[in-house]
């Protein structure tokens, strides 16, 4: 019978490391000319990683340090799944990309479903991320597009600095030639922070220190769903577009609707902004 179990338990975890290769695509120092595509499909899984560090990867293109000439294209869904990463500077990508310290000339595009599932990052420093493209250090000449649908699921980071980001766009310190894009839909979910220094973010656009030639576009749809930040300069941000020490030569346009829904910041210097543009 032990033997048996641990034969099992073999498999489970041959099961898992081959589920969790298939279903998310990372590169780092990379150089690709063409097209980076993924088109996973999640249903009914759980992906973790505990410890110092750790990342979790699920339905995900992570690319850091690479270049791109051509199209990195997320087409992920994920169903009834949970995505956890435990520790301090632990990081968790749900149907999401993320890049730091890249290179694209073409689009980038986030055509995530989320249904049912939660993402989950404990940890000082945690960063969650959902149906999300996230940017540092990055340059894009062409498009940002993200056009990620969220339902009945639940992003959460806990953690002092923690970040969770929902059917976002979030850019640090990079710069596009074109346009970017939010075209999310969030229904019937959470997006939770709970940290000093905590951001939420749900269908919205953020860009810090970033550049953009071009416009910025948010057409987020929010409906029945709850985005909350805790702690002391937390910031909570649904269905907007802020800006901090950004340049845009362009056009800012928020088309986003909010129905049925709360969005909250609680703590000293708290902020919390639904269907606004906040330029600082």
């Amino acid at each position: 019978m032990l033997t048996r179990k641990g034969g099992k338990m073999k498999r489970l975890v041959l099961v898992l490391g081959i589920l969790l290769l298939s279903v998310s695509l990372v590169s780092a120092a990379s150089e690709i000319k063409g097209k980076v595509i993924n088109k996973s499909n999640v249903k009914q899984s759980a992906n973790v990683a505990i410890g110092k560090g750790a990342q979790s990867n699920m339905g995900s293109i992570r690319m850091k340090d690479s270049n791109v000439k051509g199209k990195v294209i997320n087409k992920s869904n994920v169903k009834q799944s949970a995505n956890v990463a435990i520790g301090k500077g632990a990081t968790a990508n749900m149907g999401s990309i993320t890049m730091d310290g890249s290179n694209v000339k073409g689009k980038v595009i986030n055509k995530s479903n989320v249904k049912q599932s939660a993402n989950v990052a404990i940890g000082k420093g945690a960063t969650a991320n959902m149906g999300s493209i996230t940017m540092k250090d990055s340059n894009v000449k062409g498009k940002v597009i993200n056009k990620s649908n969220v339902k009945q699921s639940a992003n959460v980071a806990i953690g002092k600095g923690a970040t969770a980001n929902m059917g976002s766009i979030t850019m640090k310190d990079s710069n596009v030639k074109g346009k970017v894009i939010n075209k999310s839909n969030v229904k019937q979910s959470a997006n939770v922070a709970i940290g000093k220094g905590a951001t939420a973010n749900m269908g919205s656009v953020t860009m810090d220190g970033s550049n953009v030639k071009g416009k910025v576009i948010n057409k987020s749809n929010v409906k029945q769903s709850a985005n909350v930040a805790i702690g002391k300069g937390a910031t909570a941000n649904m269905g907007s577009i802020t800006l901090k020490d950004t340049n845009v030569k362009g056009k800012i346009i928020n088309k986003s609707n909010v129905k049925q829904s709360a969005n909250v910041a609680i703590g000293a210097g708290s902020e919390a902004n639904m269907g606004s543009i906040v330029a600082e």
